[in-house]
């Protein structure tokens, strides 16, 4: 196949490019500056500007921009921007994508498209979108891929749970506090974490790009969710550290307002339903054995 990435710099996309080029496929990259290889199309989607030679004979799309979520706290101008890295960029892709008559686009979304607070019910893909603002944000990104639904492309919505990566991502955040003894459970840690290991969150969207029956939305999570205190002794059994902290949830609060109540002290028990009915394999099915493949690789071990 042919694949065009957008977002190719992060931490999925490093490794889903590598991953897509060790399987054959050719890929190329835009980028958001003057293009200097072979593989890489300029493209500035504040302006709506695409380099028109990117998509040319392109099998695919796969568009993974987006700010961090948890890069720094929620000012309402931090909001927006965390609002206008993704929906921009989703809807000049997919008004490309479908100009160009590619027949795929497989674009990121959110585990807390369903809301936090969700309790212990089980979430699949069937369920509605939640409420509060990351779900309105998930709810509006996927909205954003309507030009290229309409068209008749293929439209793949991978709404990834916390992705646990060797170097990067939450884990880069935790290590050091797990390695000082400081780690422990968040909150009332009975919320749920939704998580997937790098492997899988990769494995997951290259399925997508290669099995034409899958097709709308898809939880990226791991088929076996924790609750967050769950979470937390897994994660120092892998570290062989002790986990005897209880972090209260009001100074969480404090400590990064809004984005507490969001994305830490409440979570979807999200389930990847669509991907299992499609025959995808985890390689990491449990928390442990994704906990154990990412500190095992990790240069903090």
């Amino acid at each position: 196949m042919q694949v065009v990435i957008a977002g190719s710099s992060g931490l999925i996309g490093t490794a889903l490019v590598a991953a897509l080029r060790r399987d054959g496929h050719v890929v190329s990259r835009l980028v958001r500056r003057e293009a200097a290889a072979p593989d890489e199309f300029a493209w500035d989607p504040a302006r709506a500007q695409l380099d028109e030679r990117a998509l040319r004979g392109a099998d695919a799309v796969v568009n993974l921009c987006g700010a961090s979520i948890g890069g720094r706290r929620w000012t309402g101008s931090y909001k927006q921007e965390l609002r206008d890295s993704r929906i921009t960029p989703t809807d000049v892709l997919a008004t490309a994508v479908a100009a160009a008559e590619v027949p795929t686009l497989v674009n990121a979304s959110g585990a807390h498209y369903y809301g936090g607070d969700t309790g212990d019910t089980i979430v699949d893909e069937t369920a509605a979108a939640g409420t509060g603002f990351l779900a309105t944000l998930c709810r509006d990104w996927e909205a954003a891929t309507a030009p290229a639904t309409a068209a008749g492309v293929r439209t793949v919505l991978v709404r990834s749970a916390v992705v646990l990566a060797p170097n990067g991502g939450m884990l880069s955040m935790l290590h050091p506090l797990y390695w000082l003894g400081l780690g422990g459970r968040l909150g009332s840690g009975r919320q749920y974490t939704p998580w997937i290991s790098l492997d899988d969150e990769v494995g997951a969207i290259a399925f997508a790009l290669t099995h034409p029956e899958v097709s709308g939305p898809i939880n990226a999570a791991g088929p076996a969710p924790v609750t967050n205190a769950e979470f937390g002794r897994a994660l120092g059994r892998a570290l062989h550290r002790p986990t005897p902290l209880i972090v209260p949830g009001f100074a969480l609060r404090a400590l990064v307002g809004e984005f507490a109540d969001e994305a830490i002290l409440h979570g979807p028990r999200a389930i990847p339903a669509a991907l299992e009915q499609a025959g995808y394999t985890f390689q990491h099915p449990t928390i442990g054995a994704a906990l154990a493949a990412a500190v095992g690789r990790s240069g903090n071990r």
